[in-house]
């Protein structure tokens, strides 16, 4: 099997600060959180931002103040959102694109969320990735309903996609698809050849859908994001998410990926370093 990927998933757009101290809100938080989370085993950070007040925001300003703390403070591979906050026009959403990260998401589909809808029309996703392919942002598919792997697929057919990529099954979200390892195991069966895979279980499901990734020989995703508890009652950090999967991945013969190994698994270019009195400096 492949050395395991983790991708931390730190702040989300449904999170509030009342629910946890441990939410990263300014971009000099986010750098702090990188570095914390590189060190425990993260190789891959998604990204959404906050103003100093909390509120979602995809301003190309805060993104771009999160992108120099996470880089001065890490060497992750940077993963934007575009699903940003629910209400967000498709052109706030892809704004960020322009800071060229290496990857940002796409949510292949319409999904019932929680009581609201989280919108991905056709026309939606078509301009999301075509603003990728301007910027050269490599996308990471985030597939909240099996449907939503038929979508890819017509947009492949259509020329706006090319297969391989590497897809986030988000599973358990209210509306979306329940998270099992019956349905992660049907997802995957019905990946097209080639692609890596990663999964997200929402809540108290986080752990079982790591768990099962892992032994699957697929990644992870784990972060407050998705799940602000370590255990029944006791809030998690985000380094305490990864530095458990990574015990597991260790019980179960997986090595772990470094951040430049998951640049080559994922077909990324890897960063170029300047050489300087002291060794190479961060990218």
């Amino acid at each position: 099997m492949d050395a395991l990927m983790i991708t931390v998933a730190p702040v989300g757009a449904e999170l509030t600060p009342d629910q946890t101290p441990h939410l990263a809100v300014t971009p000099k938080q986010l750098g702090a959180v990188a570095g914390k989370v590189q060190a425990a085993g993260a190789s891959i950070m998604h990204v959404h931002c906050r103003n100093d007040d909390g509120t979602n925001t995809q301003s190309v300003e805060r993104f771009s103040a999160a992108l120099d703390q996470i880089r001065a403070s890490s060497d992750l591979i940077v993963q934007f959102s575009t699903g940003g906050a629910i209400g967000m026009t498709p052109q706030e959403r892809a704004a960020p694109l322009q800071l060229r990260p290496e990857m940002a998401t796409l949510t292949c589909g319409t999904v019932n969320f929680g009581e609201d809808i989280f919108e991905n029309s056709f026309p939606i996703m078509r301009g999301i990735l075509a603003e990728m392919s301007k910027y050269d942002v490599r996308p990471e598919l985030e597939i909240f309903d099996k449907g939503h792997l038929s979508n890819a697929r017509r947009l492949e057919r259509e020329g706006a996609l090319r297969f391989p990529q590497h897809v986030d099954f988000v599973l358990g979200v209210p509306g979306g698809l329940d998270a099992t390892v019956q349905n992660l195991c049907d997802l995957v069966d019905a990946l097209p050849p080639g692609c890596t895979w990663s999964v997200a279980g929402i809540g108290r499901m986080q752990l079982p859908m790591a768990t099962a990734a892992i032994a699957m020989g697929g990644h992870v995703r784990v972060g407050l994001e998705d799940n602000i508890y370590y255990s029944k009652g006791r809030l998690a950090t985000n380094e305490e998410l990864v530095a458990r999967v990574v015990r597991i991945a260790q019980e179960l013969g997986r090595p772990i990926c470094s951040s430049n190994d998951a640049r080559a698994l994922l077909g990324l270019a890897q960063p170029k370093t300047v050489a300087t009195g002291e060794g190479a400096s961060r990218p």
